[in-house]
């Protein structure tokens, strides 16, 4: 089945999915993605065409699976609160009957490792059911079971991530004891992409995972490792899966829904029995520490690219004032809709800092860079007249410049002392209805500490950064009249 397919990608929308899609695109296939929420996959190829449908409606898909070869499919109905089992079944049954009609020649499957003669969980069991369905419809059908997905973004990596970061010590109940072989994410789009070329006579299914079998506890202690992070475990007897699902309700309320439905099924051990995918793929998969380590290398990667704050804020809706989560970064972000040019916009807070000072709420700036000298921090204040160009690298006040694109962008990054990094970043953007300054003040704490310093802080940060944004307005108001002036 080598060369140009024509390839169905559903789940783009979900961290797996939309992974494999970038992954896809450079190899020249034309695809085609099925999503709900078309709006939610931005910047695909010239090969990539995103179809609205949903894998529970067969007339939603038709035209999403014209010409189609290879159909993947990546969806769940985890998020849903009620019956998720049955809609998990309905969905593939419709999935399988579409890519039966529509003479597809390969299903590609990524389901949940476990042994079903251990009584799995809700969650497990439907995702084995969801297998026999794609199996049973004709069209050969590879079903690769994993565990854990170690990567920046993973449902499981995050609540791994939340409870680590969260809490300075842990109680430890049994279950967390429980083996599984986590996969690194890069070792698990090679297994999808190799899925495509495998021999293949009917339905197979390969059981994939890392080459160590770890529990949780361990995950978490690699993480606290990693990150430089002292976490004291206590192992109690008495927290059962169900009580533990409540608790991480209150730890990590962003993935309660999910989260608790993967914690009831940590009590399965999720490990691979058969071996045969290390014979029939071309893949040596990653250790533990190495999955953990290229997970967070790979998010700070994402972190740097140009297009990082567009991104989270294509999840931010229309609100004018939201504080957004990244994984581990928090986003307290505004934005306002104004007339005058993005060119003004730009040279208004490109004049931050110096004698200009920070826009507003000078003295409590000052304060706190009298705190930060106080607990034996190096920021000094950086005197600049506001009126010279800003280049990459150059100090501002408390900050230092880290990217600077002319009338579009200005990121700053603090160099006070803080339990962990923050950067304040403009975005100008010319629309049609005027230009849109969006002020996002971005924080990446480190440990329970970071997150206290969040919260007790955020009153006052709150003050600051609107009084900001306001003047910012102003400013931009005053120096377009100026501008206007002087042409005069």
């Amino acid at each position: 089945m080598n060369g140009k397919q024509r390839i169905l990608l559903t789940g783009a929308t979900g961290y797996v999915g939309g992974k494999l899609l970038k992954e896809l695109e450079p190899l020249g296939h034309e695809i085609q993605c099925l999503a709900r929420n078309p709006d939610k996959i931005s910047n695909v190829g010239p090969n990539t065409t995103v179809f609205q449908g949903d894998v529970r409606v067969r007339e939603s898909m038709q035209d999403a699976f014209r010409g189609v070869d290879i159909a993947y499919y990546l969806v769940h109905s985890l998020s849903d609160k009620h019956d998720f089992e049955q809609h998990e079944q309905e969905a593939a049954e419709s999935f399988a009957f579409m890519a039966r009609s529509n003479g597809v020649k390969r299903i590609i499957y990524l389901g949940g490792l476990g042994n079903e003669d251990d009584g799995l969980s809700p969650h497990l069991q439907s995702r084995q059911d969801v297998g026999r369905v794609l199996r049973g419809s004709g069209v050969p059908t590879i079903e690769l079971r994993a565990s854990i997905v170690l990567g920046a973004g993973s449902l499981s990596f995050e609540m791994i991530r939340a409870l680590t970061e969260h809490l300075p010590f842990m109680v430890m109940p049994k279950w967390v004891s429980v083996k599984a072989q986590p996969i690194g994410i890069r070792d698990l789009l090679d297994y999808l992409i190799q899925s495509m070329d495998l021999p293949l006579a009917n339905g197979e299914i390969f059981e994939i995972g890392g080459t160590e079998r770890v529990s949780y506890r361990e995950l978490m202690a690699e993480y606290a490792r990693q990150r430089g992070l002292k976490r004291l475990m206590i192992p109690v007897p008495f927290l059962t899966p169900w009580l533990s699902s409540h608790w991480l309700g209150l730890v990590t309320p962003l993935y309660a829904a999910v989260g608790r439905k993967l914690i009831e099924s940590i009590r399965n051990p999720t490990i691979v029995e058969d071996f045969s995918a290390l014979e029939r793929f071309d893949i040596k998969p990653s250790n533990m520490a190495e999955a953990i380590g290229q997970a967070l290398a790979a998010e700070q990667e994402e972190f740097v690219q140009p297009d990082w704050l567009e991104n989270v804020l294509m999840r931010a809706g229309t609100d004018t004032h939201r504080v957004l989560h990244d994984k581990n970064r928090l986003v307290d972000h505004r934005f306002s809709t104004v007339r005058q040019s993005p060119q003004i916009l730009f040279q208004t807070v490109s004049s931050i800092g110096g004698t200009n000072g920070m826009f507003a709420c000078n003295a409590l700036w000052r304060f706190r860079a009298w705190v930060d000298q106080l607990v034996g921090g190096e920021s000094t204040r950086h005197r600049r007249t506001g009126s010279e160009p800003l280049t990459a690298g150059d100090a501002v006040d408390f900050f230092r410049v880290e990217r600077v694109e002319t009338d579009h962008r200005l990121r700053l990054k603090t160099e006070m002392k803080l339990p962990g990094s923050a950067w304040l970043e403009f975005l100008i953007n010319g629309t049609p209805e005027g230009t849109v300054l969006h002020h996002a003040v971005i924080y990446e704490p480190k440990g329970f500490a970071g997150r206290v310093y969040w919260y007790l802080t955020y009153p006052a940060h709150a003050l600051v950064f609107r009084g900001m944004h306001k003047a910012i307005l102003r400013d931009a108001i005053l120096r377009e009249a100026n501008a206007g002036a002087s042409a005069a």
